[in-house]
């Protein structure tokens, strides 16, 4: 892994286009320019069409946030061509890139130095967690590329949005605050739960306590990974007044164990929503953590 070296020059760009005259025009959105480095997702879990479908779609919402932006996916348990393996898509990024810039000098093209990593990993991962981590970072060690590791998805407001979208499709949550009409079977407690340990129990926290004040119920957050936790939590719930409880998944899915989710929300008795998944602002926070790991201003790639 590379020592961090801030995005390569030039990186990002506006192209020149015609302006909107009035008060009302939008902001022109940025444009990845030749040359950036490629994004690619980290996928964790068993390999599946379904993971597979699930990282196609979030990298199709990135590119619309990121016009010209050049993405693959890599498999942390992948092996083959049907599931490329982290490290393989990772080598492989990084020969193209070593080969596009050979061909061009040989066609008498000026080629600059290259100055940036050959690629930045984001991990397809709503939280921290210690052991996917590891081997994330090990893939990348494993590659022949100069990558920069870009941080997990969260905690984020956007998070705590679509954990709100996800219970409110599970009807446990009303959609909109501001609408004057009861949801019989809206939860009033909350247990965000996810994997990954201690340290993605308190991430996870930090998105419930956004939650909380979206719904104005009681939000706590538990251990998936951790026997019994999610039913101690559900107790604590109960004995401070909530009687009708839900089970808010902090997970974008490939990441949990298959069975996991339903075990836990019948030990400790209460209604589940769907995980994150390809929940529509997941293409917009893989592309501010693409932009945040080469040094780049938020702002800039903002639609």
């Amino acid at each position: 892994m590379s020592s961090p070296t801030g995005p390569a020059n030039g990186l990002p760009v506006r192209m020149p286009r015609p302006r909107q005259t009035g008060r009302h025009r939008r902001p022109e959105p940025a444009v990845a320019p030749e040359g950036a480095p490629t994004l690619v997702l980290a996928v964790p879990g068993a390999p599946s069409a379904a993971s597979r479908g699930l990282a196609e779609e979030i990298i199709s919402m990135g590119r619309s946030e990121l016009p010209g932006l050049e993405a693959r996916i890599g498999f942390l348990e992948g092996d083959g061509a049907e599931f490329p393996a982290l490290s393989g898509v990772l080598s492989a990024v990084a020969a193209e890139r070593v080969a596009r810039a050979e061909f061009a000098r040989a066609a008498g093209h000026e080629v600059p130095e290259q100055s940036g990593p050959d690629a930045v990993v984001v991990p397809l991962l709503a939280g921290p967690d210690a052991d996917l981590l590891r081997r994330i970072r090990q893939a990348v060690m494993d590659s022949t590329a100069a990558v920069e590791l870009a941080e997990v998805l969260g905690p984020h407001p956007l998070l705590a949005e679509g954990l709100h979208v996800r219970l409110s499709e599970a009807g446990l949550a009303r959609a909109d605050r501001a609408r004057l009409f009861t949801v019989t079977t809206a939860a009033d407690g909350i247990i965000v739960a996810t994997t990954g340990g201690e340290e993605a129990v308190q991430v996870a926290g930090v998105t419930g306590m956004l939650l909380a004040a979206r719904l104005a119920v009681p939000v706590k957050a538990a251990a998936l990974d951790q026997e019994g936790a999610v039913a101690a939590v559900a107790e604590q719930l109960r004995s401070e007044g909530s009687t009708q409880l839900a089970l808010a998944p902090y997970l974008i899915g490939p990441e949990a164990a298959e069975g996991l989710l339903d075990t836990a929300a019948k030990e400790a008795d209460c209604a589940v929503s769907e995980v994150l998944g390809a929940y529509g602002a997941l293409g917009k926070l893989v592309v501010t953590q693409y932009a945040a790991a080469l040094g780049i201003p938020q702002g800039a790639t903002a639609r």
